[in-house]
């Protein structure tokens, strides 16, 4: 589904937290408070005052059902409507989904969307055993079809889709390898990954196999982080002409769920394949942009086959040749289309709720020029693809608010407009308790609310 561009929306700040192996050391109150360009860093980013916002949407899958309300009291207790998303891993985008609709209907002028994870070590698993799990039919057909084994379920599911990718198009499991060694290259110049160890190919293939292609490797880990993103209306930005030269036009937008194809037997469809398809070609059109055009992409790369895949379902490749693109360099720096510059999933972590939000901190700096030590010069729209199994995918175009291609900003030049006092994009520094004091509810701030949260952020700095 794809909103009316009647009234458009822009993101018009972003912040995040640094990604890290979930240890239990950082609480959610921490994350959210922490990056949330919704958050401080965003308010920073955006110069704005939370007293500006006018409704919050908080993105999480593992916690409580206000945990949205636990932060965003931290900022202000103003009375606004604050939503709590969970749609799997995709509920970061869903979340900015929700915030774009509510702008174009006129409900919301100013909103802000905190992503938000706090994880257990290991794989994914569920945390109510005494109900149906939401995606059982879709493991029983994966069990019918393909088999089942000892390895993490969503790993089995992922990579079967890629096995079957082998099976039609003749590609190979060095094809998947490369994907993911591009991506670890991507996460070196990224200072909010969690891991940004670069490997060679020989390293990736020679990784503890999982299920087969995929390597340790090439599977996305769990993590603990936040991130956010402040959406306005037209009617707000141009209350604030000073700011339009940051803004980020959302111009295009699709969200999809699953149809009767998911279980046609297809392991490439049992991931979500149609509704990627779907979503991607909707927002490409409503933005007024071909797949050819897109030249920055943050796609949801949880398993190396998932991207394989998904540059299919998204026509950045023609059909089946997804393997392609790969062997041709053309998924990197140089080539036709930089996917996931941020390092993406596989190593920049998936926190799930902070990951759809992340994605756009990423494109946003792209678009403004602020990701100078990994910029895809000349991009004039950069796509989102963040998708979650049982299943739900968001796909969004982004354009300068301008028109205009980027072109690179030095961080001398965005020191003294960031609002942090440095370049977000390239470094992942903390804040000032004067930065916290400047944008935290002037009128309706509680410290009780607040509680500890401030120092152990400060703390961690």
């Amino acid at each position: 589904m794809t909103t009316s561009p009647k009234y458009p929306a822009y993101i018009l700040g972003v912040g995040l937290t640094k990604f890290l192996k979930p240890r239990g050391k950082v609480e959610y109150t921490e994350l959210g408070f922490d990056t949330s360009p919704s958050g401080i860093k965003a308010l920073l980013d955006a110069h704005l005052n939370y007293d500006d916002v006018d409704l919050g949407v908080a993105c999480y899958c593992y916690g409580d059902s206000t945990c949205g309300q636990r932060v965003f009291y931290q900022f202000g207790m103003t009375g606004i409507p604050i939503y709590n998303v969970n749609n799997n891993c995709s509920t970061g985008s869903t979340g900015l989904h929700i915030a774009r609709a509510m702008v174009q209907g006129g409900s919301a002028q100013c909103v802000l969307v905190v992503g938000f994870e706090k994880m257990e070590r290991g794989s994914l698993g569920s945390h109510w055993p005494d109900r149906e799990n939401p995606t059982a039919t879709t493991g029983m057909m994966m069990a019918e079809t393909r088999g089942l084994t000892d390895a993490p379920g969503a790993a089995q599911m992922f990579g079967n889709a890629g096995r079957e990718y082998m099976e039609k198009y003749g590609a190979m499991a060095v094809d998947f390898a490369e994907i993911a060694r591009v991506n670890h290259a991507h996460s070196a110049a990224n200072p909010y990954s969690q891991f940004r160890d670069v490997y060679s190919l020989e390293d990736i293939l020679t990784a503890p196999m999982i299920h087969p292609p995929l390597t340790k490797t090439q599977c996305c880990p769990t993590s603990d982080g936040g991130a956010a993103a402040i959406v306005v209306s037209q009617t707000f930005l141009d209350a604030r002409p000073h700011l339009k030269s940051q803004a980020v036009l959302v111009a295009g937008q699709c969200m999809a769920t699953d149809t009767p194809s998911l279980f046609d037997r297809s392991a490439i469809n049992l991931i979500g394949y149609g509704m990627s398809q779907r979503a991607g070609k909707a927002a490409l059109a409503e933005a007024g942009v071909s797949a050819e055009d897109v030249r920055v992409c943050e796609l949801h790369d949880c398993f190396s086959a998932n991207e394989m895949v998904t540059l299919d379902a998204l026509g950045l490749c023609e059909p089946g040749k997804a393997h392609e693109m790969v062997r041709s360099g053309d998924i990197t720096h140089g080539g036709r289309c930089v996917i996931n510059p941020s390092g993406g999933l596989i190593s920049k972590g998936h926190p799930l709720g902070a990951t759809g939000v992340a994605q756009c901190a990423e494109l946003v700096w792209q678009l403004r020029g602020w990701a100078n030590n990994r910029l895809v010069k000349g991009a004039s729209a950069a796509l989102q693809h963040n998708l979650g199994l049982g299943g739900a995918v968001v796909c969004t175009v982004y354009k300068r608010a301008d028109g205009r291609a980027n072109e690179e900003v030095s961080s001398e030049a965005v020191a003294e407009v960031s609002g942090v006092g440095y370049n977000p994009a390239v470094e992942a520094r903390g804040f000032t308790r004067a930065q916290v004091d400047r944008v935290r509810s002037r009128r309706h701030r509680s410290e009780w609310a607040l509680g500890q949260t401030q120092r152990n952020v400060e703390a961690r700095f």
